[in-house]
This record gives C-alpha cells, structure tokens and sequence, in this order.
C-alpha cells in the first residue's frame, strides 16, 4: 500500500478512502481485492485511534459472496489418513539429521491434537510446554493474542519423548530454546513447511503441484471438524461449545472459528439426527397445547 501511494501524483491531498478504493480497484483478484480493502481498514483504525478520526469502508456484499464462492475448499483428513501421515513421517530419511523423524512426528502430532497453524509449532519454546499442568503456552501468535492450552494425555506423551530426544542429541536445554530443532538451530516456517509437505506427498496424498491437494493448514480444518463430531457423538450440543472452540483456536471471534466448520457427511447426518430429535419435542409441545 505504501509503495502504492508513493507512486500517486498528489496522495498527499486525497482522502484515505479514495486511496483505498484506487488501490483495492487495481488487485487483479476479487480476494486480493478484498484483502487491499481491509488492509486499508487497519490503517483508518490506527489513525482513528490516534486522534485522527477516519472512515473505514465496508466492503461489498457481492465482493464478499464471489470471493467466498472461490475459496478453495479444505482437504478434511480422514482419521486413517492422519494415521498414515504420522508412520510416514516415521519413516522420513534423516541420516543426516537423525533427529527429523521424531521432528515430523511431532509437529503432525502437535497440530492434529491442537489445531495450531505452523508459525505457532515452530514459534514453541521449551518454556511453554507444563508438564505438571498439562499445557502448552502459544505466545503473541496472529492477531497478537497468547493463550495456554491444555493437551490430551497423548500429545503430552509424544511431546515428553521428543524433548528427551532432543536432549540426548545434545539440542540447547535454555527456557527460551525452540521445541522443534535441527543441527542449525529452531525449524523456520519456510523449512517445516516444506518438509510437512513432502510427508504428504510421500504418503500418497499430494500428487500434483501447485496449489491443488491436500496443505498442512488442513489440519487445523480437519482439527475442528473432528472435534465437532466426536461432540456430537459424547451427545452435546457443539453450539454451546464454539465459544470455547473459538478461543482455543485463538480467533478473534466466533465467524472466524465457523470458517474452519467444513460439513462433511458424518457431521451433517449428525446434525440432522439432533435436528429431528428437537423436532419431535416441538411437535409434542405443539399437540399437547392444540389439546389444551
């Protein structure tokens, strides 16, 4: 945006709103149009906050539709493939980091029990795992929050092991030391990445590139889904349970943790069993009162 406004004879004179639109209008995407427009809304907020009051703009309704339509939809692993990922990974060649299955393993691990995104594995330090508690502390991730979250009995067991692991391969013990590490030093986004992406394809579930088949942020997706199913079948409401959700996940609000509710077949016949079962109270009430 800046480079954008350096380039506009004049800028200095035109109001923010107008640069905005000029700048949303040149994106040539509906979403990067989109995401210019509430790039810009963070700047009216900031100078608003700073005394200078300034309209934000409200995208268009249609805008927003048709970059919804296009979104691409997320890969929801089946529990079989989660398995799959975790043994190949195992497996993964690490002769000359003998420490990188155990790496892999772990992070799948970590963001199948937890849904973290991949900048917050690799943002672990040793000084947010609590064994005693059972938690782990995700620090100033998206949206500047931190939260402490708690962990199933197996994902601490697989973290436990790990960090015995990587003391024994002689990785630094200070507090602020990464989780996850190589000879070099902590994992970068950019390397995990790429190396959680060749677990994919090594097992079978990337088969072409660009940006077609499954991505590791699908497993924050696949996260959210199976918690709400497993929800269902305990029989509670997963509605009174979002909030929560959405907090775990550390989303600003509840529409942004609905965005990760991909329905897949089970969920939805889960839904329409609890639908009808509400249903049948109703039309009871509905008689009983008609009797009256």
């Amino acid at each position: 945006f800046d480079r954008f406004l350096q380039a506009q004879t004049g800028a200095a004179e035109e109001p923010l709103s107008k640069l905005i639109r000029d700048y949303a209008a040149a994106a040539p995407s509906p979403a990067l149009k989109l995401r210019r427009i509430r790039l810009g809304n963070i700047v009216a907020r900031a100078l608003t906050r700073n005394g200078v009051p300034t309209p934000s703009i409200v995208p268009d309704r249609l805008l927003i539709r048709d970059v919804a339509r296009k979104r691409r939809q997320p890969f929801i692993y089946r529990p079989e493939q989660i398995e799959l990922l975790l043994k190949t990974a195992q497996n993964y060649p690490g002769r000359r980091e003998p420490l990188r299955p155990a790496t892999l393993v772990t992070m799948l691990v970590v963001a199948y029990c937890a849904g973290l995104r991949l900048a917050e594995i690799v943002g672990l330090e040793l000084r947010d795992v609590d064994f005693e508690e059972g938690t782990i502390e995700v620090r100033d991730t998206k949206f500047f929050k931190s939260r402490r979250l708690p962990l199933s009995s197996s994902a601490l067991a697989a973290l436990r092991d790990y960090i015995v692991a990587r003391r024994r391969a002689g990785a630094s013990q200070e507090p602020q030391a990464a989780v996850f590490v190589h000879e070099r030093g902590r994992y970068s986004h950019i390397t995990a990445g790429a190396l959680l992406r060749d677990v994919i394809r090594r097992a079978g579930l990337r088969t072409g590139r660009g940006r077609g088949g499954p991505r590791i942020h699908d497993i924050r997706h696949t996260f959210v889904v199976h918690r709400m199913t497993q929800w269902y079948r305990e029989g509670v409401n997963p509605q009174s349970r979002l909030q929560y959700l959405s907090t775990y996940l550390g989303h600003r609000d509840i529409h942004s943790t609905l965005i990760y509710l991909t329905i897949t077949q089970e969920l939805l016949q889960h839904a329409n069993d609890r639908f009808r079962a509400a249903e049948a109270g109703v039309l009871k009430a509905i008689q009983a009162g008609s009797q009256q």
